[in-house]
């Protein structure tokens, strides 16, 4: 039998790049020095190879005349052989991934998975792929035509062509970054690396409106928004990352991106509110480290309530540790911002009020410790907008600023030992104006202070403390003072609400839920619209749609980034705990449920993802016994030392590699292995920070007969209750530092926990949380470590990429199945790719129309040739699991089908709209060419040419068409569930008493300037307001969107649209 002469050429051609493709392996074998022996079937391979060069030797000396039979039969040989090849390659795929071989991309053999060097290029070890899998796993052959170089153009680390190394994901981040390209996706999860463009921003929503907004982390919001309204569940965006990575500068992005996606963008009064209260609590709760210069140390959950797609409510959570540095920061830090930018922006009557004459950082023991270095005119101007601020959340600016300077006196006010029982004080001048700040007396301030009663079995003794003691309540007064002020600015921020709007402010306090708000509103509708029972029963069943609605929300998560001071307390103990616990909840969502997942359903995943666990450490911190901090309760309770806590722990976890001893060797000193490095910890005030407490004795001096300063008594107002509910005052009672509801206050006599269970306690709630929400990575990595802008440092980078494990990450996402969903639900999602006749439709054939979806998908995509990354799948048993790869494809198909069809839905419509119409449009537009001829042949000509006439403007929305009309049944149907009454509308709410320009209320009367002549077709006597006139404005019309104006004794109502606020005019 005789074949063209074309198959014969065909077949040597194939064995000789089969040839070449071995003669890679065997380079790549020798480059590295491993023995042949390494792979199982290595035999196998020489015996291919033998046979491929006798096809090519036969091919070379035989005729076709001669030898045509021989030569067909060596054809079909080399297509079978390379169909063996193939798989011999899933031993090599698992060694190239962990080594990285430098050489040019080369084309792949059509139709093969492997490529085969070409003429002139240079051998290369064969891209990432995913081996057949058996029976359930359906792997897509893939074909990888020659791509871009990983480099700036890379958007998604899952395509990095070529092995998988660290050094591959380095590079490719500095080319971006480089390129100004700070943001990376790995599959749905965003890497955000800090270029330090922006240093000294103070972080808050008004500070970064100038700043571009990326398409990468819009991606996220939509992401979380599309989720929330399609399925109702909870999202969480969350970011983690070590201090000074810029999770605050991103979460403020993804706030602004959350607005102009539901919330109606940044000039609405939510987003006004909003950034006033960040800037607020800005400034409250950052301070300069050893690292950051901006490190937040209040951890923020910004929760979002979204409806229907539009923004509902909001409400800021916020975790307070670092109360130490309110007294006594670190050396070459900074305390909190606040102070500093007050004793550079108070007025000189201001200072004098709060006595402050003469105070500098320097004077002040509270600040003088740390780093006294300021920046005056920047942080004046940040203290006065910081003032603008507290005037829109309705707090009173003076209330705040005697709190805080009370803060600060209190510093310079010490106590030493006396000749006599009692102490002396050193700086009474301090006290007594502290006293004054406060509204209490001098002598009753110091009282509490130096002051204890003790309770006997019973008996109440009172005893007076020595000096250490009342520096130490000093001190504790000092903290309580300022966290209460910053919990009672954000219960402040939270209670700004309106009722009844979509766009809404913030939220009530954290004790009024969006439940109770719906019933007020609710309950006010009724009232209005009327009183029916059928009424009543529509409302109520609107109620419960609105609850329902509600539940779901989108929330932004900005917690503690890992810090390693010199030297670390308890509160960074706390705050590296919180960090272990974000990169667990990251390793168990993405990496534990995946392998676990695949493991309980029989799917064979052949990439194996190395990851580290970090429980051990966790446990080693918090669990419920042994756990350091368990421990630390237990060492406060018996009285204890730092020595003795120290040295149980050591004994405790002597086997534990996580805890080691720190060199050189010190009793207090003990050091941790944490996930992202290793930290030494200080335990000499772990106890006294552990057991914080402000005593009763204290508490009374600001109870409301005794303190005529009503915001000192409401920042201690649920312990005054408490206090209050029994006779006897004081009674030997101590309270938390931080504030405490009333109700967990009646429960005991002691504090209701230490600051280790109270932030455990928050933190388990948090997690609760984020349990029930669909999470959204961002990861953040700071780019070098002196916040110099535009500088790269590889080490710097590089630790962080390990600690984070973002190799790790990529290899999951570009080889595994990172995503599972219900069979259920991926046949809702994607059975619009599928023909429409070919799907069965039915609950017992969903598994096969899930097959038959992905395989229409897959031959789609085998028809393009352009899958770089693996496109597998697999059926188990209640999922299918699915690669980054295939996700992206059916959602790109998705995505292209559903505008396809939009655009076909809308052309169709629209084209018969225009034809069911065209007789009336003909009609009318006849009739205005009549008109229109009668009007120009009736006008006189001016200069011999006819006048232009001029446009009318639109008035109003056109009328209604006839034929169009709603029946007056389905009016009524509608009215009766509403509970309306069109005999009787609701009345139109009032108007505002002023109106907001920038972060400022502006109320009436407000001088404005015409924008354009009103009204514009006036004629004869009436009178008109010329353009560029000054007018006044004394309030707000009736009719809506107009303002009332007067001008020479004349009135008018003035769209305002034709009005715009002198800026050169302070109201």
């Amino acid at each position: 039998m005789l074949l063209p002469d074309e198959t014969y050429e065909q077949g040597a051609v194939v064995a000789g790049h089969l040839l070449a493709m071995l003669r890679v392996y065997d380079d790549f074998l020798a480059r590295y020095r491993i023995r042949p022996e390494f792979f199982c079937r290595y035999r196998e391979k020489e015996a291919l190879q033998k046979r491929l060069s006798r096809v090519v030797e036969a091919a070379s000396r035989s005729s076709r005349r001669h030898s045509s039979s021989q030569d067909a039969s060596s054809s079909n040989e080399a297509v079978h052989l390379q169909q063996r090849l193939r798989s011999l390659s899933t031993e090599l795929v698992t060694l190239r991934n962990r080594l990285h071989v430098q050489g040019a991309p080369a084309a792949p053999l059509k139709g093969s998975a492997l490529p085969v060097p070409l003429p002139g290029s240079q051998p290369v070890v064969p891209p990432r792929s995913v081996p057949a899998a058996p029976a359930p796993v359906v792997a897509v052959p893939e074909c990888r035509p020659l791509a871009p170089t990983a480099g700036a153009d890379l958007e998604d680390l899952i395509h990095l062509q070529g092995p998988l190394t660290e050094d591959a994901v380095m590079k490719c981040l500095q080319a971006r970054f480089a390129a100004s390209n700070f943001y990376t996706n790995v599959g749905p999860i965003l890497l955000c690396v800090n270029p330090y463009r922006d240093v000294g921003n103070p972080l808050t929503l008004s500070s970064t409106r100038g700043l571009a907004l990326s398409p990468q982390l819009n991606r996220v919001v939509q992401e979380a928004v599309r989720q929330q309204s399609e399925t109702g569940y909870p999202q969480a965006i969350i970011l983690s990352g070590t201090s000074g990575s810029g999770k605050s500068h991103a979460s403020m992005l993804l706030l602004r991106q959350l607005f102009a996606v539901a919330g109606g963008g940044p000039e609405t009064d939510a987003f006004k509110h909003l950034a006033a209260a960040f800037t607020v609590l800005r400034s409250l709760g950052s301070a300069k480290t050893a690292t950051n210069s901006e490190s937040s140390r209040i951890g923020q959950f910004i929760e979002v309530q979204v409806t229907d797609g539009a923004l509902y409510r909001t409400k800021i959570h916020c975790y307070f540790l670092d109360q130490t540095r309110v007294i006594r920061p670190l050396a070459g830090e900074k305390n909190y911002h606040i102070f500093y930018q007050m004793l550079a922006g108070l007025s000189s009557e201001e200072r004098s009020k709060l006595n402050l004459d003469g105070h500098t950082p320097g004077s002040l023991r509270y600040l003088q410790h740390g780093d006294t270095r300021q920046d005056l005119a920047e942080d004046s101007s940040r203290f006065q907008t910081w003032k603008t601020c507290l005037g829109i959340l309705g707090i009173p600016f003076l209330d705040v600023v005697r709190v805080l300077a009370a803060v600060l006196l209190l510093g310079n006010v010490q106590f030493i030992d006396g000749k006599g029982l009692e102490v002396d004080v050193k700086g009474e001048t301090e006290l007594n104006a502290v006293a004054g700040l406060l509204g209490v007396s001098g002598a009753a301030l110091f009282r509490g202070l130096t002051s204890r009663t003790h309770n006997a079995r019973g008996q109440l003794v009172k005893s007076v403390c020595d000096a250490n003691m009342s520096n130490m309540t000093r001190d504790c007064l000092a903290k309580a003072l300022y966290c209460r002020t910053v919990a009672t600015i954000v219960r402040r921020a939270n209670s700004l609400k309106r009722l009844g709007s979509t766009l809404g402010t913030l939220s009530s306090d954290s004790n009024e839920s969006v439940h109770n708000q719906a019933e007020v509103t609710s309950q006010h509708a009724s009232t209005v619209g009327g009183s029916t029972n059928a009424g009543s029963k529509s409302m109520a069943a609107l109620n419960n749609a609105v609850r329902h609605a509600t539940d779901g929300f989108i929330g932004i998560l900005d917690m503690f980034g890992f810090e390693d001071p010199k030297p670390s307390q308890l509160e960074h103990l706390c705050i590296n705990l919180c960090a272990e616990t974000m990169q667990h909840f990251y390793n168990t969502h993405i990496f534990k449920s995946s392998i676990e997942s695949c493991r309980d359903e029989g799917i064979n995943c052949e990439v194996e993802v190395d990851y580290v666990d970090n429980v051990p450490c966790i446990d080693l911190i918090s669990s419920l016994r042994t756990g350091l901090l368990s421990m630390l309760d237990v060492e406060c309770s018996i009285r204890g030392t730092a020595e003795s806590y120290v040295a149980k722990i050591k004994v405790q976890h002597k086997h534990n590699t996580r805890l080691f001893e720190p060199k050189p060797v010190d009793p207090r000193l003990f050091g941790i292995q944490h996930f992202a490095g290793r930290v030494v910890y200080d335990a000499s005030d772990f106890l006294d920070t552990n057991k914080d407490v402000v005593p009763d004795d204290l508490v009374a001096v600001f109870y409301k007969h005794n303190c005529n300063f009503g915001f000192a008594t409401h920042l201690f107002g649920s312990e005054l209750k408490a206090l209050y509910s029994v006779e006897s005052v004081p009674r030997g009672v101590s309270f938390r530092i931080s504030p405490t509801s009333h109700t967990d206050l009646l429960n005991g006599d002691e504090p209701v926990s230490t600051l280790t269970q109270d932030f455990h306690t928050r933190l388990d709630n948090l997690l609760r949380t984020l349990v029930h929400a669909r999470p959204h990575f961002v990861r953040c990595i700071r780019s070098n470590s002196q916040e110099t802008p535009n500088r790269y440092d590889r080490g710097t980078v590089v630790r962080q990429i390990r600690s984070l494990q973002v190799l790790e990450t990529v290899n999951l996402m570009a080889g595994g199945y990172p995503h599972r969903m219900r069979f259920k639900a991926f046949n809702a999602r994607y059975r619009l790719l599928a023909p429409f006749a070919r799907l069965h439709r039915t609950d017992d054939k969903v598994t096969e129309d899930c097959h038959l979806i992905l395989q229409y998908v897959v031959d789609l995509i085998s028809k393009q040739h352009n899958s770089l990354v693996s496109t597998s799948w697999a059926l188990g048993k209640r999922h299918i699991f699915l690669s980054e790869g295939i996700r992206q494809h059916l959602e790109n198909l998705r995505t292209e089908t559903r505008q396809k069809a939009a655009t076909l839905i809308q052309s169709t419509w629209r084209g018969w709209h225009c034809r069911y119409r065209w007789a009336a449009l003909r009609r009318e537009k006849e009739h205005k060419s009549a008109s229109a001829s009668t009007t120009l042949n009736n006008r006189t000509p001016i200069g011999g040419a006819i006048a232009r006439p001029r446009p009318q403007p639109i008035a109003g929305t056109p009328p209604p068409d006839p034929n169009e009309k709603c029946d007056a049944k389905i009016i009524q149907q509608t009215c009766n569930l509403f509970g309306l009454d069109l005999e009787r509308p609701p009345p139109v709410p009032p108007s505002r008493s002023y109106t907001v320009s920038g972060n400022t209320k502006l109320g009436y009367p407000q001088t404005r300037v015409m924008k354009m002549s009103y009204p514009e077709d006036c004629g004869g006597d009436g009178q008109i307001l010329m353009k560029g006139e000054t007018v006044l404005v004394v309030g707000a019309s009736h009719r809506r969107g107009h303002l009332i104006v007067e001008h020479k004794h004349c009135t008018f109502h003035v769209p305002f649209q034709y009005l715009e606020l002198k800026q050169s005019v302070n109201i």
